[in-house]
């Protein structure tokens, strides 16, 4: 076989299978497309599940991301020059056929690999499934007239939504609009920037490791960092990860220092942390004793011992009433497709519907632990307005004894393009923040309780 490609060779990689090197790879990146396409399974439970990861090292492992999210983000594309130069589909009994094409052409045409090297370990992959070892001469057919022509057929300006499933793009399209929709699907198909939240010192830190700060206090840095947990604080608890729009949400509390405050559906703990370094004090809910394992990391992390506690919040009765509520409500997720591109084929319509349902009955559960002039914040990372806009209208009709307290231009650092006119804070993944472009969606609201 031909020597690995140059991509190949800055990634580093050196997993083997059969004596090729990066075979291996590709092998647990079609694993994990596999459950993921047709299982439904989500990218953390396959990535956790497969023992094969635990063996590469940082580089491998760094190509294997690339290979899967992009081969995700660009499926649509992808599989549109696939067909094209198919002169018949696939048959049921094909294999892995169908998926080693996909990882084929997403080398070929969007990671630069050497058209030697992802052919020949295309075909190598292929061997190495009983069923799809048939195809292997077909593979490598279809492959070679990618690599000659296959660019020609990628219309950039199409991309965001031959990539979008059908029903994510016709819901966007009804709620925002067909130019905002294909911004959005733009966005999505971009690598995620790396965004940090501080205790303290923001310019600082900014400036000690390289990032911009943003009007709202994150500090982002470039694509490319390398291992997080080496750069300077990870280890001291100074920092964590976190989008910019996932920050903002605590910042419609205000100043919580010296205020009883619950996070509720806490894990894996970003907020928390926030409320915390605000010097709230904080119980901190969630039913998922996994996220709860790694939130208790984050916080040993930092330095903080709220008061956690593993509990369904429908169940959760705490016997006193809180200053503040904050509610992260379980949701689709839309609004952090472009950090986890698995989501579009494993969501569907019907399952927004349901979690409509629950997020309706967790607000409601939620309004009872909050003090007579406290506040209640509510927040989705979905772009779905049942789980966001119009879940707000239906709880305030509802319960007269709330009333929302509009997010003002200027507060926190909130731009005016975040805020609805309804006085509702909603960030799309296409929305500039500063001079920074993209972030994930979220949808917040601010509620007082009178009595």
């Amino acid at each position: 076989m031909g020597q690995p490609s140059k991509a190949e060779r800055t990634l580093g990689l050196t997993a083997s299978l059969d004596g090729a090197p990066g075979l291996l790879v590709r092998k647990l990146a079609a694993e994990a497309l596999e459950a993921i396409l047709s299982n439904g399974a989500a990218f953390d439970d396959v990535t956790d599940a497969q023992a094969g990861l635990t063996a590469l090292e940082p580089r491998d492992r760094a190509f294997f991301m690339s290979l899967v999210f992009t081969a995700l983000r660009r499926k649509g594309e992808a599989d549109r020059v696939i067909d094209h130069f198919l002169t018949s589909p696939l048959p049921r009994k094909s294999g892995s056929a169908r998926l080693v094409l996909l990882l084929g052409t997403v080398q070929l045409l969007f990671l630069g690999v050497a058209p030697h090297a992802a052919i020949d370990l295309s075909v190598r992959l292929a061997r190495g499934d009983s069923h799809a070892r048939h195809f292997a001469g077909l593979i490598n057919a279809v492959l070679r007239k990618v690599a000659a022509s296959g660019h020609s057929l990628i219309d950039e300006k199409k991309a965001g939504q031959v990539n979008t499933p059908v029903w994510l793009w016709s819901r966007w399209c009804d709620n925002y609009g067909p130019v905002p929709t294909r911004d959005i699907a733009r966005a999505h198909g971009s690598e995620p920037p790396l965004d940090l939240t501080v205790k303290g010192d923001h310019q600082g830190w900014a400036d000690r490791l390289g990032g911009v700060l943003l009007p709202t206090g994150t500090i982002r840095l470039g694509l490319n960092q390398g291992q997080v947990d080496l750069l300077p604080g990870y280890a001291e608890g100074d920092w964590w990860i976190q989008d910019a729009a996932a920050a903002i949400p605590v910042k419609l509390l205000g100043d919580v220092a010296g205020k009883s405050v619950l996070d509720l559906c806490a894990a894996p703990g970003g907020k928390t942390l926030q409320l915390c370094a605000g010097g709230a004090a904080v119980t901190a809910i969630d039913i998922s004793a996994s996220r709860l394992k790694r939130m208790a990391v984050n916080l040993a992390r930092a330095r903080y011992h709220p008061t956690v506690i593993e509990a369904d919040v429908m169940q959760f009765d705490p016997g006193v009433k809180f200053d503040a509520v904050l509610l992260d409500a379980p949701c689709s997720a839309t609004g952090t497709i472009r950090r986890h591109p698995d989501l579009p084929y494993r969501k569907t319509a019907e399952q927004i519907g349901s979690l409509a349902g629950l997020q309706a009955r967790m607000l409601e559960k939620a309004a009872v632990h909050v003090k007579p002039g406290g506040t209640l914040v509510y927040c989705a990372c979905s772009l779905e307005p049942e789980e966001g806009e119009i879940q707000i209208d239906n709880f305030l009709r509802g319960n007269r004894e709330f009333e929302l307290v509009p997010v003002k231009s200027g507060e926190a650092g909130i731009e005016e393009h975040f805020i609805t006119h309804h006085g509702f804070l909603r960030t799309l993944p296409h929305m500039p923040i500063g001079f920074a472009l993209t972030l994930d969606g979220f949808l917040a609201a601010r509620l007082t309780r009178h009595n």
